[in-house]
């Protein structure tokens, strides 16, 4: 699929490429941090829409984030962050102004103590890869590709067998210890086939959480970056959006006001099963190669033995 793809010059259609003759729009999410409260509310949506189970109800040291990570009961995790406030040269290049505050301020107001502290927030979900290695490596089938581009576990059909825990490049699966079967986010598949948007998305009081058809989420989130870059927030950045990165792109891609890591998003990821075909071509070949040689192992005798009764 991909190699077809990159030939062309084309950007992968996942579900037509899944099986789908005429799939929707592909849709996802685009999540801009620089509008993240905390509130939780997305986490909350969450796990009420889907009846996931309850977690995180222990401290974990990490300030307000009980959760700590995406999970197989935490589809939606908001990210807490503490840090320095950056400092960002002021329009007369002889002051310095906090970086989120560089939109306000006025070049007359008394820029913040360099020691004051920020803020980052980030609702984080599982990303629907266009090239998913969760998908390539399932022996079950659970694990589908919808028609709307999304990436879906069908939790009757697990086996529990992990093997998409460690394929996923953003450690987003995870099996339940109960049953040890793997789940994660579904994009909520069943609003969206009642043309309804994903809970989480609903719930989200400052619309940090956008969903919509995915290059209509793309062209808003260039904009939004420019919007920023213009108002002095040099360190915004996308995150996922490129089709041609490691995975093809993702389904829900992210605007972060500092580097990935910084988030616990890895910073270049790349699909784990990208060399599987020319891993199989390989094989194939040297699975070919041995039996030739075991053909002609019993050939050459039978040759030798027919030559000799002459």
């Amino acid at each position: 699929m991909t190699d077809r793809h990159l030939l062309s010059g084309t950007e992968p259609d996942p579900a037509r490429d899944a099986g789908h003759l005429e799939p929707p729009p592909r849709v996802g999410f685009f999540t801009d941090t620089s509008v993240c409260i905390g509130c939780k509310a997305c986490e909350v949506a969450c796990k009420e829409w889907n009846a996931i189970p309850e977690d995180g109800l222990s401290l974990t040291g990490m300030s307000y984030d009980n959760t700590q990570g995406l999970g197989a009961s935490t589809w939606r995790h908001v990210a807490f962050i503490e840090q320095q406030k950056p400092q960002v040269p002021a329009p007369d290049g002889r002051t310095q102004l906090p970086l989120v505050e560089a939109e306000s301020k006025t070049e007359s107001e008394t820029p913040a103590d360099p020691g004051e502290l920020r803020w980052l927030m980030s609702s984080d979900v599982c990303k629907h890869c266009t090239h998913a290695a969760c998908l390539d490596v399932c022996p079950t089938g659970s694990l589908f590709r919808t028609e709307f581009g999304t990436v879906v576990v069908q939790e009757d059909i697990c086996n529990g067998c992990g093997y998409c825990v460690p394929a996923c490049p953003y450690g987003v699966i995870e099996q339940r210890p109960d049953d040890g079967r793997a789940f994660k986010c579904t994009m909520c598949y069943d609003r969206l086939g009642a043309g309804q948007e994903p809970a989480c998305a609903k719930a989200c009081p400052t619309e940090s959480i956008q969903f919509g058809p995915l290059d209509e989420l793309r062209e808003r989130a260039a904009l939004r970056v420019d919007q920023l870059h213009e108002a002095g927030v040099d360190g915004a950045r996308l995150y996922g959006h490129e089709p041609d990165d490691g995975v093809g792109g993702d389904g829900a891609f992210f605007l972060l006001l500092d580097e990935p890591e910084v988030y616990g998003l890895p910073p270049n990821p790349v699909v784990t099963t990208r060399d599987l075909p020319t891993m199989w071509k390989h094989a194939g070949a040297a699975a070919l190669s041995l039996v030739g040689g075991f053909a002609l192992s019993f050939a050459l005798p039978a040759l030798r033995g027919r030559k000799g009764t002459r």
